[in-house]
């Protein structure tokens, strides 16, 4: 798959952070635009539009600094499902896979992050395709880098405008008290991911901490 030809502005960017931005650009948007000691993805009147492909906690410091003067759009692809191409082998699918969970991989790196009236987060559920090259410093030098991520497919858009949006993706049927192991088993998910869910859940006070049991710590969801 070829990577896509860079646009204004994404001359250094990896194709997949490109393919975004161009995908949110709108006419009159500027561009890899200078403000303070950061450059804004997109700016446009009364919005900033920053693509996070990496971590949260790489930009944390970006939004403390813009969020109490501006609105901002923060939109963070998930790969739900990854291809691998690498030379000389056929493009193959990778068993690994993402899901909409996958958001509290980051969140658990600044819990309150959606907890700012004037951020908003969109979360893009996408294919991508991952370009590799064989990297001999690996172990046995068999291992692969990626070295760009290519978006094939956007499958969803989530957006989350509050904080309290995020209770969206709590299952239902939980009792009035309950642990990380209800959370698992009723949303279909791994216990690690009920964890971070209740991390960041506890963090912006959507639940209350009780008891500390054998089972595990007692939660209940806080009045709102």
């Amino acid at each position: 798959m070829t990577p896509v030809e860079p646009h204004i502005g994404t001359l250094n960017e990896g194709s997949l952070h490109a393919a975004l931005k161009d995908r949110y650009s709108e006419p009159g948007d500027e561009f890899e635009v200078p403000l303070g000691r950061f450059v804004i993805d997109i700016r446009r009147p009364g919005l900033l539009v920053e693509i996070q492909t990496g971590s949260f906690g790489a930009m944390g410091n970006k939004l403390d600094h813009l969020l109490p003067e501006h609105q901002i759009l923060l939109v963070y692809p998930i790969a739900v499902e990854t291809y691998l191409e690498r030379e000389g082998a056929k493009t193959r699918r990778s068993p690994k896979r993402g899901s909409i969970l996958s958001l509290f991989d980051e969140l658990v790196s600044i819990p309150t992050l959606l907890d700012h009236p004037n951020l908003t987060l969109d979360v893009v559920l996408v294919s991508v395709t991952k370009v590799q090259d064989p990297n001999d410093r690996t172990r046995r030098g068999r291992g692969y880098r990626t070295i760009d991520r290519v978006l094939r497919e956007v499958h969803e858009t989530r957006t989350f405008a509050t904080a309290a949006d995020l209770l969206a993706l709590l299952p239902d049927g939980l009792p009035d008290r309950f642990t990380t192991a209800d959370i698992a088993e009723l949303g279909g998910m791994s216990r690690d991911y009920a964890r971070r869910m209740a991390y960041c859940f506890n963090a912006l006070d959507f639940f209350i901490e009780h008891e500390r049991t054998k089972a595990g710590v007692i939660y209940s969801l806080a009045s709102r």
